[in-house]
């Protein structure tokens, strides 16, 4: 894929000799690209990203990523910058280099450039999901370069990134509902799914009142429908809470003693 392609050659291009891993993960590799999913790239440093690193990032990714790209609509680009040593040997929480999504894009595009490396919990999901099956574009398979994450810290990440969810919720509905899906089958199976068979898992454990806010989310996803939500609007939040209980009441696994 192109698209791909233009994000590998510009991150070797501004990382150099630096750029350890580069792979592509998520709906790409594991369930099949929706109408709606982002390319998921993950990058793997020797060094922390400068300033000036980060701004060309940013220069580069936001002619060629979304709606916004200027040679026309394009999907969003994902792009996850970690230092092998904040990784690598493994401690909750890992740190995070620098981030580029497409609903950073206004911040980006009025010259703000992100600080790090900073903690991120939600690595630990990224991580796993890698190590599920990204596919290498540059380096050697994620196995040889991340270690495992424990089942604990996968599940307290999953339960740390909730209040940020809770709060995207009215301005990213049909994905913060699908992400609450995922969690609440990953803190009960322990297995990390594609968002629309996390969503079979849920709509069948559901009280009827609450089907039809999840029903729409995946119908959203898989293209089957338009995204509205005003007919649903006073269901959206009864819902959330509902799934976020049932979540939590999963608890998160111990790790070993």
């Amino acid at each position: 894929m192109a698209q791909v392609q233009a994000v590998v050659e510009l991150v070797r291009g501004v990382l150099g000799a630096d750029t350890m891993a580069i792979y592509l993960y998520g709906s790409a590799v594991l369930g099949g690209l929706r109408i709606s999913s982002d390319l998921d790239i993950f990058v793997v440093s020797r060094r922390p990203t400068t300033a000036a690193d980060k701004r060309a990032l940013i220069d580069g990714l936001l002619p060629i990523s979304g709606r916004h790209a200027t040679a026309g609509p394009a999907r969003p680009i994902e792009l996850t910058i970690v230092v092998e040593a904040d990784v690598r040997p493994w401690r909750f929480p890992p740190l995070l280099d620098f981030l580029y999504g497409d609903w950073l894009r206004s911040e980006f595009a009025r010259g703000e450039i992100p600080t790090g490396p900073r903690p991120n919990p939600d690595l630990a999901i990224l991580i796993t999901v890698l190590l599920l099956g990204g596919q290498p574009l540059f380096g050697r398979p994620a196995a040889k370069v991340f270690d495992p994450v424990p089942a604990a810290d996968l599940d307290r990440a999953l339960l740390d990134v909730i209040p940020g969810l809770l709060a995207d919720l009215e301005s990213d509905t049909g994905n913060v509902i699908l992400t609450f899906a995922r969690i609440w089958t990953t803190l009960a199976t322990g297995e990390i799914r594609p968002k629309d068979v996390a969503a079979d898992w849920v709509l069948e454990r559901l009280p009827e009142e609450h089907r039809a806010v999840l029903a729409r989310a995946r119908a959203i996803y898989l293209g089957e429908e338009p995204e509205r939500w005003d007919d649903l609007t006073p269901r959206v939040r009864s819902h959330a809470d509902f799934v976020v209980r049932a979540a939590r009441s999963e608890g998160p696994r111990k790790p070993p003693s």
